[in-house]
């Protein structure tokens, strides 16, 4: 189930007080592996750490680093006051979060008061990569509206390891994320996707809310074998809540594999079998045949008669990246290599645009 190796700790390359990016040398290898700082304590040139390298023995895309597990030379830490929520229950890192609708948190009167969501926007994903294009595209255009990230479990579990976060918030392009489930390390911790949603539109007053999971991704090339299955039962909590459900749609035409080309069978398995409620899917108008598939899978699987598909324009995605000096890579392919896919997420902000705020209301 894990593997363990012990290294000493050669150099640091990047240092927080979140994560530290590391490289050490076990069995005279150099190699690449992440340290929590919170979780497994400071680390120094010439430690002694306890790693957990099974993701790169067994070659995997997700999740493919050495992680410190505990600093021999730096064991006992102390955890902060408050708080009473335990993530990552019952296993040896099971972490004390401050969960915003527990019975001593300032917040907790909120959440129970809570009635409605009044149809704010919530867009959802299934890749997090699908986060930094609708970023960059929704605050361009709206620079003074609130926007809130919540992370759910279905990929990494600490915030910290996502650089995509860690960019927006330093550029003031997110304005407060919540991790959610087993997920940890935003600004607000929840138990899971109601309370969240319920946190944004209470707590922290979103004009939107973009929901996925954090970096990484399982697939199995089963129907319904993977983690961004997510997305059904996310939009269907939207719903129920009254809020107003967007679904970004997987597209890619550089993905080799048939069933990711056009709309992903992800996509269409979610949109077709799982969600229960009907929902908004922005398309993006692409300037040649690739449309014509696209418009052809929707066809085929009636997605146009279970929800509302709307065309939209859209030919400023890379502009509204370079706009804030974005760059983004999905799949191990860049903007320029995979445009079709980071499009029909900057779409999605277009549609709240176009649909939600032209109307002369604030959702």
């Amino acid at each position: 189930m894990i593997s363990k190796r012990i290294g000493i700790v050669e150099e640091i390359i990047d240092k927080s007080e979140n994560i530290d990016d590391i490289r050490v040398n076990i069995n005279g290898n150099i190699q690449k592996a992440y340290n929590y700082p919170k979780m497994s304590g400071e680390v120094n040139v010439g430690d002694e750490v306890i790693l957990n390298t099974t993701a790169v023995e067994l070659s995997l895309g997700t999740g493919g680093y050495h992680f410190v597990i505990s600093n021999l030379n730096n064991i006992e830490s102390s955890f902060t006051p408050g708080g009473h929520i335990m993530k990552l229950r019952y296993t040896p890192f099971q972490v004390k979060v401050d969960s915003v609708e527990e019975q001593e948190s300032k917040y907790h009167d909120l959440i129970e008061g809570f009635k409605s969501l009044d149809n704010m926007p919530v867009v959802v994903g299934t890749l997090h990569s699908m986060l930094t294009p609708f970023v960059a595209s929704f605050k361009r255009n709206n620079p003074n509206k609130k926007l809130v990230y919540i992370m759910t479990d279905g990929a990494a579990l600490p915030i910290y390891l996502s650089k995509n976060v860690e960019s927006l918030k330093n550029k003031k392009l997110i304005d407060a994320t919540i991790t959610i489930g087993n997920a940890f390390g935003g600004d607000y911790e929840c138990i899971n996707i109601y309370t969240a949603l319920i946190t944004a539109k209470e707590v922290l007053n979103a004009d939107a809310v973009f929901v996925s999971m954090g970096p990484g991704i399982a697939g199995t090339g089963t129907k319904y074998g993977f983690t961004g299955i997510e997305q059904g039962p996310i939009l269907d909590a939207v719903k129920k809540l009254n809020g107003n459900p967007i679904a970004i749609p997987r597209i890619s035409f550089a993905d080799k594999r048939e069933r990711h080309k056009g709309i992903s069978h992800h996509s269409i398995t979610v949109l077709d079998d799982i969600v229960n409620v009907k929902v908004n899917i922005p398309i993006t108008k692409y300037g040649d045949d690739s449309l014509d598939r696209i418009k052809e899978q929707i066809k085929s699987n009636k997605l146009d008669s279970k929800h509302n598909i709307v065309y939209i324009n859209n030919d400023r995605t890379k502009e509204d990246l370079e706009f804030f000096n974005l760059k983004v890579r999905s799949m191990g392919r860049n903007y320029d290599q995979d445009k079709e896919f980071f499009q029909a997420a900057s779409t999605a902000a277009y549609y709240l645009m176009e649909v939600c705020y032209d109307r002369g209301k604030d959702y």
